[in-house]
């Protein structure tokens, strides 16, 4: 069998790039037997800027012997002009967009670079912010268990389970405030759950793993420990599952899922009471 070719993607942008990057990252995912090589040029906010991204554009199909793939969301004609100096697969995402929506709505769009950032500021920013501040304030359940109260959703589990990360993802993605409380060994002992919790069953979200990919992680952090081993993780695993069961809490299994996809079901199944969800 002959080796795959690598081919270079771009994800080029005025501001910070992550909507030409997630759409991008959506759209390659669908050729799971095509290999990339992930080139990210965030800021190409004047025509300097696009033709030395341009000049790399064709630098990377020159070493690849491919042309390279562009997923671009600049809005500046200029810039945009620029950047098609470049011999590429050019999937400009406005420019798809702009002319249907003016079409539709019967005016034409400003073309103004980081336009977004204004309304994101306005409606969303400020929710970010606190919410970000909220998930690290309430990481392991260090904090203040009364403050839950202001709590978007309650994520349970066992050490290592994902919360963490799912936690700053709903902050920082959508403003939603999500602490993570550890489900512990004295837990499982007791067969319940902790009892400050009961008061907010109606935001309790379970995470579980698969106990072979928690013990590799946890071999990471603490190796050749009774923390990491397999045993202690099927059993912590196992005792987590029928508490949150019995305790007749929702949760999913992390262990083959996106932080994207964990996310997506936890907004989905938890309420969040706020404007927009």
């Amino acid at each position: 069998m002959s080796e795959v070719s690598i081919r270079t993607v771009f994800f080029v942008s005025d501001g910070t790039g992550i909507t030409a990057e997630t759409l991008g990252h959506s759209l390659l995912a669908q050729f799971p037997e095509s290999r990339f090589r992930q080139v990210r040029a965030p800021f190409v906010d004047n025509i300097d800027k696009a033709i030395d991204c341009s000049a790399e554009i064709r630098e990377a199909g020159e070493a690849d012997g491919v042309r390279p793939i562009v997923f671009s969301t600049l809005v500046s004609e200029d810039t945009v002009a620029a950047l098609h100096k470049a011999d590429a697969l050019f999937l400009d995402l406005f420019d798809r967009f702009i002319g249907p929506l003016e079409a539709e709505l019967g005016q034409r769009s400003t073309h103004a670079v980081g336009r977004f950032h204004g309304i994101a500021d306005s409606l969303n920013y400020k929710h970010r912010i606190e919410a970000i501040n909220f998930a690290m304030a309430h990481d392991d359940g260090v904090s203040n268990v009364g403050e839950l109260a202001e709590a978007d959703v309650v994520l349970v589990g066992v050490s290592r389970s994902g919360k963490t990360p799912t936690s700053l993802y709903l902050a920082m993605q959508f403003g939603v405030k999500a602490a993570n409380y550890p489900l512990i060994p004295e837990d499982f002992e007791r067969n319940k759950l902790p009892g400050e919790l009961h008061k907010y069953r109606s935001k309790l979200f379970g995470l579980t793993i698969a106990p072979e990919r928690l013990s590799q992680i946890r071999q990471e952090r603490r190796p050749n420990s009774r923390y990491a081993s397999l045993d202690n993780c099927r059993y912590e695993i196992d005792a987590a599952q029928k508490l949150m069961r019995r305790e007749n809490i929702r949760w999913l299994d992390s262990t083959t899922k996106s932080i994207e996809e964990i996310s997506a079901t936890i907004l989905q199944t938890v309420r969040v009471d706020r404007p927009g969800f």
